[in-house]
Formats: structure tokens, sequence, C-alpha cells
């Protein structure tokens, strides 16, 4: 696999990005630092961002090996142990005190659930309570800014990177869904105009929903343009 590009207001936040691009978790990459960016003057002014490039450590190694053999070591690959060290105690206290201080410092009430699962390093958080809207912001801003911060936190806890899910009134799911619906229709609207439609600006998880909802699709193709966190899919149709 080649090397993508991605960017961040920090390396982690890059780092970041570039997992959730490629839905892996950090010991399976490899990667190259581009720029270190820059903070500015008080975090406001002359600001620049950090930008790395990453791929697979596996889609690599497979490059080197003999086409017979590729099917081989593609099941050696997936079978393969992840090496995730976990404290379960330390990162539900991590994650539980960090979310329940902010969402007091919002003035809202909430119970955090935590949930990890160790074999494939995910801990899934679930907030509860009254007000859980404020919580999501428009478009899932506010719960996505949360989701990477309590990541952070999360992760200094725990000698193996940990993907960290936070959700709220099964948001992450109605999104899903409404996203798959958006790929679907602007699918259509390109097979009938016969133009390329540019989507808003997503995340790296929103955009992988639509690449998935239209893998499939035998007249229209799907890819990402520019930088962090103007970058957006295209969607076209295949000639």
């Amino acid at each position: 696999m080649d090397y993508i590009e991605v960017t961040g207001k920090t390396l982690d936040e890059a780092l970041t990005n570039g997992l959730l691009e490629l839905q892996t978790s950090s010991d399976n990459v490899e990667y190259e630092i581009i720029d270190k960016g820059t903070s500015g003057v008080l975090g406001l002014f002359g600001t620049k961002p950090a930008k790395i490039r990453i791929r697979k450590k596996e889609e690599v190694f497979e490059e080197y090996v003999k086409p017979a053999e590729k099917e081989e070591v593609k099941e050696v690959v997936k079978a393969r142990p992840k090496p995730v060290n976990i404290d379960s105690e330390a990162v539900t206290k991590a994650a539980t005190t960090f979310l329940t201080d902010v969402c007091s410092a919002m003035g809202i009430e909430a119970k955090v659930e935590v949930t990890i699962d160790k074999e494939e390093g995910d801990v899934n958080i679930n907030l509860s309570g009254k007000d859980m809207g404020t919580l999501i912001g428009k478009r899932g801003q506010t719960l996505d800014s949360l989701q990477y911060l309590v990541s952070l936190v999360i992760n200094k806890e725990s000698d193996s990177y940990l993907r960290v899910k936070l959700d709220t009134e099964n948001y992450r799911k109605r999104r899903q869904e409404t996203l798959e619906a958006l790929a679907k229709n602007i699918a259509y609207k390109v097979k009938r105009t016969r133009r390329s439609v540019s989507l808003e600006p997503m995340n790296p998880y929103e955009r992988r929903i639509i690449h998935s909802a239209l893998q499939n699709d035998k007249y229209v193709s799907t890819k990402s343009e520019g930088e962090e966190p103007f970058r957006h899919i295209v969607v076209f149709l295949k000639k």
C-alpha cells in the first residue's frame, strides 16, 4: 500500500487521523514526519499543522512476497495476535474522571460507561443523561472533539495505541445510517447528471463510511481530496 499524507494540529493528532483513515492501530503502521508543525503565537497566529506520511506495515511486507505466497502471508498476518497491553482499571479511571470533569464544567450531569476489548485494543465509552444534544454538537463535532481529547488522555495510560469510540444516545449508528443514505443519493445524482459531486468536509471516520457504502457500486467511485480539516470526498463516474 502507498503512503498517504495526513495532517493534524499536533503530531499526535496527525497520527490519530492516519490510524483512523487506515482503520488500524499504531503497532501495525510505519510513518515519516514531513512537518512537525508550529503552535504559533498564543496558539492563534502563525499556526502550521503537523504532517506525516503513513501506511500499514503488513502491506509493505507483502510487496516483497512472491504472488503465489501472498494469500498465505495475508492469513498469517490476519491470524497474528495483537500485542495490546491494557491496564483496564487505569484506562477506565482516566476516561471517567476526564469526561466527568468536562461535563461538569459544561453544567451537564452524565453517566460514563467504559467497555474495553483487550484483544482488539478498543475502548468504547457511552455517555448518558440529560442534555446529551449539547455534547453531540453540530454534525457530531463536539462529540468528535471530546473523543479526540479522551483518546489522548487514555493513551497516556497504555503502552499500546488504543482506539477510542465515544458515543451517546446511539448517535454514531444514526449518523452512519444518515451518511450511507447520503452516499446512495449522491451516487444516483452522479449517475443521472454524469457530473462529479464534492461532499462537505468530514473526519476520517465519516469519510470511511462513505467510501465503504459505495465501494461495490459498478458505476461510481470515490476519492478523498484536500487536507485536514477540509479533507472531503468526491464521488465521480467510473470510466
